[in-house]
């Protein structure tokens, strides 16, 4: 029989200690309440103000010592990036756009995917409010809770040569997302070149030629010196740049619903402050880029016109791919509604 002398006993008990140890410091991360939040955006911009505004509450809700910590810039890769770390828990919040969120749930594609379909924000701003109850229960069936949603400008072509009419593009290489496989196809199948990148490989791909063309919003352009190497700038609102502030459902529910009301609430502000202020500023860094040298082309009449025709050439590509089938026409009968209405007011 096994018999326990003093230094069996002395071990014992140093095992038992580093046991208790582990127990508690695994205890203590465990308890840690954490918000990260990953996102492009960049550092000291309207989005990133407005990401810290939200996190701000939560942090003030907390008991102990609550890490909240914002990474803006794409420092967590990009967006489809993103989205894994929020799945696998490294992160537990993002600001999306289109491109990301369609990693969660595809149909939201609907509202950044159909070039030239909206004439207006407001067009836009009626579209979403009517998609939004359906589409935020999506998101929450697939583990995300949307917090508020925002937009970030229109998309303006940004090019080395100067360009109006969609064949001046034919012999250019556009910048395309990685995670967007199905856009490259269509893109390919219409006689374009994409060049699949992320974002942050952007601008040094452009200096060095790898690409010439930037499908981008001015205020992006601009913040991120794009237009220095790309000084043409298309005048032509091809598609709006719509987003989302999410978090993990996992995260969402461990939150009293106290803190859930003040989230709501906040997030909602932060969501109509990034609205506003970044259709304002669509127009201010254009005006600001101008003063550096930028060039914004003027599309003619034919032009505009081969804009339209191209884009009716997509839709078909468009629906059931990038967008699905029922989602594309929920949006048609939405917009043709709304400007049915608007017609019947006047």
């Amino acid at each position: 029989m096994y018999k326990f002398n003093s230094s069996n006993m002395n071990s014992f008990a140093r095992l038992l200690a580093c046991l208790l140890f582990l127990w508690i410091s695994v205890g203590s991360q465990a308890a840690e309440k954490q918000l990260k939040i990953g996102s492009l955006v960049p550092k000291n911009s309207l989005y990133q103000r407005e990401l810290t505004n939200i996190g701000e509450v939560w942090k003030k809700a907390q008991s102990g010592s609550p890490k909240l910590l914002i990474y803006p810039d794409g420092s967590q890769g990009g967006e489809s990036e993103i989205v894994k770390r929020m799945r696998i828990g490294q992160l537990q919040g993002a600001l999306l756009s289109v491109v990301g969120l369609s990693e969660i749930e595809p149909s939201v594609s609907a509202l950044q995917s159909m070039p030239l379909l909206f004439k207006s924000w407001e067009e836009v701003d009626y579209v979403r409010e009517k998609m939004r109850v359906s589409m935020e229960k999506k998101f929450s069936d697939k583990g995300f809770v949307v917090l508020a949603w925002g937009d970030a400008g229109w998309v303006r072509f940004f090019s080395k040569e100067r360009a109006t009419k969609p064949e001046d593009y034919k012999h250019m290489k556009f910048f395309a997302w990685g995670s967007e496989p199905a856009q490259q196809e269509i893109m390919k199948s219409l006689g374009y070149t994409p060049v699949p990148l992320e974002p942050t490989d952007i601008l040094p791909s452009i200096q060095t030629g790898m690409i010439n063309v930037v499908p981008s919003t001015p205020y992006f352009a601009l913040a991120t010196q794009i237009y220095n190497s790309a000084p043409n700038m298309l005048n032509i609102n091809w598609a709006p740049i719509v987003g989302a502030v999410v978090v993990t459902k996992k995260f969402w529910d461990e939150q009293s619903p106290e803190v859930q009301e003040a989230l709501r609430v906040q997030s909602e502000k932060s969501g109509n402050n990034i609205r506003l202020e970044a259709r304002k500023e669509v127009e201010e860094a254009v005006a600001a880029m101008k003063k550096r040298g930028l060039q914004v082309n003027e599309p003619s009449a034919d032009d505009l016109k081969e804009w339209t025709q191209l884009a009716e050439r997509l839709y078909p590509k468009i629906r059931g791919t990038l967008v699905p089938q029922d989602t594309f026409d929920e949006v048609m009968s939405s917009l043709n509604a709304y400007r049915t209405n608007k017609s019947k007011a006047k």
